[in-house]
C-alpha cells in the first residue's frame, strides 16, 4: 500500500468515486451532493442505499435507519429534544463508526453488512489507514452481497493498480464492464480501468477512453478527455 499516498486515498478512490457512482442516484434526486467529511460522505451513501433499497426490498431498514440518523445529526448544542446532535464531530465520528460495525459483523454477507463494510472501508481510508480499507474492500468483493460489492470492486482495483497489479486490478474491472450494476456503469468500469492501465500501458488506455469522448453523460465524456490528456505522450 506504499504506492498510494493517504490523500489519494482519500479523494480519488473513494470521494470522487462516490460522486461517480452516485450520479443515478443525483440525476433522479435532482438535488447536488457536497462532501465535508466521513459523516456527510457516508450520507450519501445512505442516500444511495435508501434509493435502492426502495426498489428492492426492505430488510432490516432499522439498522440502516440508525446509521442514517446518526449520519444527519447535528453537532452542537440540540435544536430539540426530538434531535439527535453530539458535542463534537470526533464524537459523532465514533457513534457513526460503532453502527456500521455492529451493522456489518451483524448482517456480514447481506447487502445491509456490505454497505455497512463498504463505508467503514471508506472511513478507513479517509484516516490513512490504506491497509484496513484494502481489507475491508476485499471481504466486500469475496463475502458481500448488494450493488456495494461492485463500488467496492472499482476502489480495491484502483488500489491494486497503484501498486502495480494490473492483471489483478482488470479481474475486478472486467465483470462490470461485462455486466454493469446500478452503481457502477460499463463506462464508469472502463474509466477505472483506462486509469490502471494509463501510467504503464497508455496505448491500452487510450483505446477505451477515445470512444468515452462522445458519451451522452457529460461526467464520463470529461473525465475521458481529462484522463487522455494525462496520459504519457506518444
Amino acid at each position: 500500500m506504499d504506492r498510494i499516498s493517504r490523500k489519494q486515498l482519500k479523494t480519488d478512490p473513494f470521494r470522487t468515486e462516490v460522486q461517480h457512482t452516485l450520479e443515478y442516484v443525483t440525476e433522479h434526486k435532482s438535488q447536488a451532493v457536497r462532501y465535508g467529511g466521513i459523516a456527510l460522505a457516508v450520507a450519501v451513501l445512505i442516500g444511495g442505499w435508501y434509493f435502492y433499497s426502495q426498489h428492492e426490498h426492505t430488510v432490516r431498514q432499522e439498522k440502516m435507519a440508525e446509521v442514517f440518523r446518526i449520519s444527519n445529526a447535528n453537532v452542537g448544542p440540540a435544536q430539540s429534544a426530538f434531535e439527535l446532535s453530539y458535542a463534537t464531530q470526533d464524537a459523532k465520528d465514533a457513534a457513526l463508526v460503532k453502527a456500521l460495525s455492529d451493522l456489518s459483523l451483524q448482517f456480514h454477507g447481506t447487502e445491509e453488512g456490505t454497505a455497512g463494510e463498504y463505508m467503514l472501508a471508506a472511513h478507513a481510508a479517509d484516516k490513512g489507514n490504506a491497509t484496513e480499507a484494502e481489507r475491508r474492500l476485499r471481504d466486500c468483493v469475496d463475502s458481500g452481497k448488494g450493488p456495494y460489492t461492485s463500488m467496492a470492486r472499482v476502489q480495491l482495483a484502483r488500489i491494486y493498480g497503484s501498486q502495480g497489479k494490473i492483471a489483478d486490478a482488470k479481474n475486478l474491472l472486467q465483470p462490470l464492464i461485462d455486466k454493469p450494476t446500478m452503481f457502477v456503469s460499463k463506462e464508469e468500469a472502463q474509466l477505472a480501468l483506462a486509469k490502471v492501465f494509463g501510467p504503464t500501458q497508455p496505448d491500452q488506455a487510450r483505446k477505451i477512453l477515445m470512444p468515452l469522448r462522445t458519451s451522452d453523460r457529460p461526467a464520463i465524456s470529461q473525465a475521458a478527455m481529462t484522463q487522455l490528456r494525462e496520459l504519457p505522450q506518444k
